[in-house]
């Protein structure tokens, strides 16, 4: 078993889908178990403790953003990676479903090669995150990062960051005034290898500066979005 034997949940109501995504994860080693409908997939989730959800957006009975909603709300299931599954056209949903909390998001029709590499690399960067950490990477100019307790102060308030949120943080403070492209944060922050979808990156970066924005509105820290190139993120002397 590659997770140490929790299972994928793989939440759809087509059961072709089901089947597929059974199959490819599978014969790569992985367990998984199935829910068919938005109720089953959140009674699986608080009592099989799976490793991580494939979540599809159209969902009977209770529909998957809801679903991830109630997810992230809730203590026990918080740090549960979500990968949604969005039909082409949904960009909203992909919106709405990432500031929610979800991690990564595939859209059908997907190629199951890259479903597979996704949810390696979303379990590897959850594993990466649960190992001891070290001492605090930055402590200036009002910001706090502190690895080991996996959470951001600016000028004392603690920042209500995703975890995506805090990694991509953590990579820009290790950095900062570094241009970083998209492709480099989306390997860095989500572990891929191959040239991916970089809206991701756009809306987890959109998020982590409104959230500092709120949380100081003189703060010294700022991201800036280079034209055609990625983002910088600095502070002002």
């Amino acid at each position: 078993m590659e997770n140490n034997e929790r299972a994928i949940l793989v939440v759809d109501d087509e059961i072709n889908i089901r089947e597929l995504v059974r199959f490819n994860l599978e014969s790569r080693g992985f367990k998984v178990i199935e829910a068919a409908d938005g109720e089953e997939a959140l009674n699986l989730a608080k009592t099989k403790d799976p490793a991580l959800i494939i979540l599809d957006l159209m969902l009977p009975k209770i529909d998957g953003l809801e679903v991830c909603r109630i997810l992230k709300g809730d203590p026990s299931t918080k740090k549960l990676p979500i990968i949604m599954l969005t039909a082409l056209g949904d960009e909203i949903d992909k919106i709405v479903g990432l500031e929610l909390g979800a991690d990564d998001y595939i859209t059908k029709p997907f190629s199951p090669r890259e479903l597979v590499a996704r949810v390696r690399a979303v379990i590897r960067r959850v594993e990466e995150r649960e190992e001891p950490k070290g001492q605090p990477v930055e402590k200036s100019y009002g910001l706090d990062i502190d690895e080991q307790k996996y959470e951001a102060k600016l000028n004392g308030k603690k920042l209500e960051l995703t975890l995506k949120e805090f990694e991509l943080l953590k990579v820009f403070a290790s950095n900062p005034f570094n241009v970083f492209s998209r492709e480099h944060l989306l390997e860095k922050v989500w572990g891929y290898d191959f040239a991916g979808d970089t809206r991701t990156v756009d809306v987890h970066v959109c998020n982590l500066r409104k959230k500092l924005e709120e949380a100081d509105e003189n703060s010294n820290y700022y991201i800036e979005t280079v034209r055609g190139v990625g983002y910088r993120f600095g502070h002002k002397e």
